[in-house]
């Protein structure tokens, strides 16, 4: 508890953050995960590679919509995700919210968003980021530096996922494949990169973000031959940045 405690209290402070709400997830994550099951033809490959405690980044390639329910559902543990700000208003975000899931702010660097994904590894959990930054072809071709600066405040390993058949070839990104589609979850290898305390300066976060990126990249092209399923190629354009 005194190491928590400890933590939570270097910079980024994160011991004045209240706790993010989650009980609400689990019982929900099991109804749709049998949904998911059910409506696709879904394959995850090398579970048993997913750290089943501990702080945990999990660093999916991004393609559609279907992304984030879909690995909330069926990740062996329960995932805080964030998310862009636009999809947080009304019911849907309130519901959101109370699932623990974490807004962010794509047009400014979101100091709150970053202090509570903060917090989620502090606490041991999970977080799901999207290091692409948003829906797109899925090949890691271009990173953001996000994921790099939490596992470098953090310590926290990450967790490479591949996914294929989230978005046909022919597909939107704001839609869902048809039922009956195949889709594969690939996991990697979790790998950690060095934890380096404050002051972090942005040379050294864009070396370890490129650096993960070359992991990633080999990951997805790894699972794509391995599974034999390609990806769907350029982002559709109607994915705002």
């Amino acid at each position: 508890m005194t190491a928590e405690i400890t933590g939570h209290r270097e910079l980024p402070r994160t011991d004045d953050l209240p706790p993010l709400p989650y009980r609400l997830a689990l019982p929900l994550r099991a109804v749709a995960k049998v949904y998911f099951r059910h409506k696709y033809d879904l394959t995850v490959h090398h579970q048993d590679r997913f750290p089943l405690t501990g702080p945990l980044l999990m660093t999916p390639n991004h393609l559609s919509l279907l992304d984030a329910p879909l690995l909330g559902a069926i990740a062996p543990r329960m995932l805080h995700q964030l998310g862009k700000i636009e999809v947080f208003g009304g019911l849907q975000g309130k519901f959101l919210h109370r699932i623990g899931q974490i807004p962010v702010d794509r047009s400014s660097y979101d100091m709150l968003a970053v202090r509570k994904s903060i917090q989620v590894l502090r606490d041991g959990r999970v977080l799901n980021i999207y290091p692409e930054g948003t829906r797109g072809p899925g090949d890691f071709s271009r990173i953001r530096i996000g994921t790099a600066y939490l596992a470098m405040v953090t310590g926290a390993p990450i967790l490479p996922v591949a996914l294929m058949g989230t978005r046909l070839p022919d597909g939107g990104v704001e839609g869902h494949p048809p039922a009956g589609s195949r889709i594969d979850v690939v996991y990697g290898k979790p790998f950690s990169v060095d934890r380096v305390p404050f002051p972090r300066r942005h040379s050294d976060v864009q070396a370890v973000a490129d650096h993960i990126g070359d992991v990633l990249r080999a990951h997805v092209k790894a699972a794509v031959d391995e599974t034999g399923h390609p990806l769907p190629g350029w982002r559709d354009q109607r994915d705002p940045e």
